[in-house]
């Protein structure tokens, strides 16, 4: 039995999960660190590490895909890969900052290396 294929649905749609992702990857891209739940966090940073990646192996239209904000899409090309260039991976952190006050969820703090 085949078991744990693909990432976390997180109680949302496909298109919900891919635009939620696209907005918090901006999020971190422009200001380098974004706080939100740990799943969440765990599965953003695959989003964010492959958008780096991709921007290093100059894929510019992978890039666009999930990165549809113009400023954070030249920051990506102009600032970021260049920082990255010789890191082979590993480009955000998970910090775990504890539960929640109102409903006491796992929060974590997401940053870049």
């Amino acid at each position: 039995m085949t078991r744990n294929l693909g990432a976390r649905k997180l109680s949302r749609t496909g298109s919900h999960r891919r635009a939620m992702f696209s907005n918090m990857a901006s999020s971190l891209l422009l200001h380098e660190k974004v706080e939100t739940t740990l799943p969440k966090a765990k599965e953003l940073r695959k989003v964010v590490e492959r958008v780096i990646a991709d921007a290093k192996n100059e894929r510019r239209v992978e890039v666009r895909r999930v990165i549809k904000d113009k400023a954070v899409y030249q920051k990506v090309f102009e600032v970021i890969a260049p920082r990255y260039k010789e890191r082979d991976g590993g480009f955000t952190r998970i910090l775990k900052l504890g539960a929640r006050r109102g409903d006491a969820t796992e929060v974590a703090l997401v940053k870049l290396v």
